[in-house]
C-alpha cells in the first residue's frame, strides 16, 4: 500500500543525525528521498560505530528508505546533475551552517527560481537569524544553551547531558512537521517556501515545564531530581528487586495508591491533600511512599499497581525494550536485509496511519549506490517539472 507521502521527491543533502531524521520520516511515508552525498567518505554518520561487516549501524538506523547518489558540486557535470534533480524536487533538505548553500550557488533564492513549487528544509545549531547565526553548533551545545543541562541530573550535582541526543531527534521531527504543513500550503497557493528551524529552538520548545515556572515567577526552575514540576506522586521508586514508575497524582489514583500500599492516613495529611499541595512537600511525601514500595518485587508492584487501574511500569533497559511484547505487538522491531550486514533489525515506523501506513521498504543505501540508477531516470525524463 502506497505511504501518504508516495510521489513526492525529495533530496536529502544532510548529515550526522538532525537533517537525516528529518528525511526518514518522509521517507518512512513514502517519499522517494535521495540522500546526495559528497565522494570519497559521504555522510560522516558512515564512520559512527558500532558497525556491522563495516557498516555503521547508527548510519542505518536513520538512513533507510534512501536512494544515495554521489555528486561533487565543484564539477560542473555534477551540479548540473543536481539542478536537473531540483527542477523534479518537491522537497530539499540541508543542514550546513548558514551560508553555505548560498556561496555555493545553490541558495534558497536561486532555488527557488528554477522551482517555485521547491520546499526549502533547513536545520542550523543555532537559526538562519540572530547573533549567534553563523555559530557551528552540536546536540551538546545546545543542550547546554537551553537549559536541558541545567534541570537534568540529581538535586545536587553538575549539569547533566541527556544521554540521547534530543535535540538532534527533536529538530529533525520538528522539521518534518514544518514541511508537511508548508505541502499543504502549497495546496492553497501552488508555490513552496522556506522552512527552517535549529537545534537551540528545538531543545528549548522542549522545556514547556520550565517556561512555565519561569514565566510564572520570574525564578529560575530548580533542579529537583526525580520529582515533576507539576505533579506528585509522579517519579520512579525503588522496589525490594528494581525500580518502576509511578504516575499517581490524580485524586482517584493517589487515594488508591494510599489504600494499596498500606497507608490510608495519607489520604487525609493536609499536606498531601490536594495535587499542589502533594508538590509542594513533593519530598516528604515520595520518602513516605519509598519506605512502603521497597517492600515488595517490582513485579508484585506491577501487579497490583495494574489491577487498582494506577499508571505504572517497568524502567527498562534497551535489551529488554526491544524484547517487550508490546514493542514488538506496535511493530516497532522490524528485520531488514542489506546487501552487506545480511539482516538487520532496525526501529519501526512510530506514527501510524489507518489508510495510508508508513513503511520500511529498503535498507540504509550504500555509499553511492544509485548514482546511477538516479541519473539515468534524469536522462529518460527530460524537462522539468516547474515548467509542467
Amino acid at each position: 500500500m502506497a505511504g501518504s507521502l508516495d510521489g513526492l521527491l525529495v533530496l536529502d543533502l544532510t548529515g550526522h543525525l538532525s537533517g537525516p531524521y528529518a528525511a526518514m520520516l518522509l521517507a518512512d511515508h513514502g517519499a522517494d528521498v535521495i540522500k546526495i552525498e559528497q565522494p570519497g567518505s559521504g555522510d560522516a554518520a558512515r564512520g559512527m560505530p558500532p558497525f556491522v561487516n563495516g557498516e555503521s549501524a547508527p548510519f542505518m538506523i536513520w538512513n533507510r528508505n534512501k536512494r544515495s547518489v554521489v555528486l561533487d558540486f565543484k564539477q560542473p557535470e555534477d551540479k548540473a546533475a543536481f539542478l536537473a534533480l531540483v527542477d523534479r524536487a518537491d522537497i530539499l533538505i540541508e543542514n550546513y551552517r548558514p551560508g553555505v548553500m548560498a556561496r555555493l550557488g545553490l541558495g534558497w533564492d536561486v532555488l527557488h527560481a528554477r522551482n517555485k513549487r521547491l520546499i526549502y528544509g533547513a536545520i542550523s545549531g543555532f537559526g538562519q537569524t540572530g547573533p549567534y547565526a553563523g555559530r557551528g553548533g552540536f546536540d551538546l551545545m545546545t543542550q547546554g544553551m537551553s537549559g536541558l543541562m541545567s534541570t537534568n541530573g540529581p538535586e545536587d550535582g553538575p549539569p547533566h547531558r541527556l544521554p540521547i541526543a534530543i535535540s538532534d531527534v527533536a529538530a529533525g521531527m520538528f522539521l518534518a512537521f514544518g514541511l508537511v504543513t508548508a505541502l499543504e500550503a502549497r495546496h492553497r497557493t501552488g508555490e513552496g517556501q522556506f522552512v527552517e528551524t535549529s537545534l537551540l529552538e528545538s531543545a528549548t520548545s522542549l522545556g514547556v515545564y520550565e517556561a512555565a515556572h519561569y514565566f510564572a515567577t520570574g525564578t529560575r526552575p530548580p533542579r529537583i531530581g526525580q520529582q515533576h514540576r507539576g505533579s506528585a506522586p509522579y517519579r520512579v521508586f525503588a522496589t525490594a528487586d528494581g525500580y518502576i514508575t509511578v504516575g499517581a497524582a490524580q485524586q482517584k489514583f493517589f487515594h488508591t495508591l494510599c489504600d494499596l500500599i498500606g497507608a490510608p492516613e495519607l489520604k487525609t495529611d493536609a499536606r498531601f491533600a490536594s495535587n499542589a499541595e502533594r508538590v509542594k512537600h513533593n519530598n516528604a511525601l515520595c520518602e513516605l511512599l519509598q519506605a512502603k514500595l521497597i517492600q515488595r518485587s517490582s513485579a508484585a508492584w506491577l501487579a497490583a499497581l495494574e489491577a487498582a487501574g494506577i499508571p505504572a511500569g517497568p524502567v527498562l533497559h534497551y535489551d529488554e525494550v526491544f524484547t517487550d511484547p508490546q514493542i514488538l505487538a506496535r511493530d516497532m522491531v522490524v528485520e531488514t536485509e542489506h546487501p552487506v550486514t545480511g539482516k538487520f533489525r532496525t526501529m519501526g515506523v512510530t506514527v501510524k496511519l489507518s489508510d495510508t501506513p508508513g513503511s520500511i521498504r529498503r535498507p540504509a543505501p550504500r555509499l553511492g549506490e544509485h548514482t546511477r540508477e538516479v541519473l539515468d531516470e534524469i536522462a529518460a525524463r527530460p524537462g522539468t517539472r516547474a515548467a509542467e
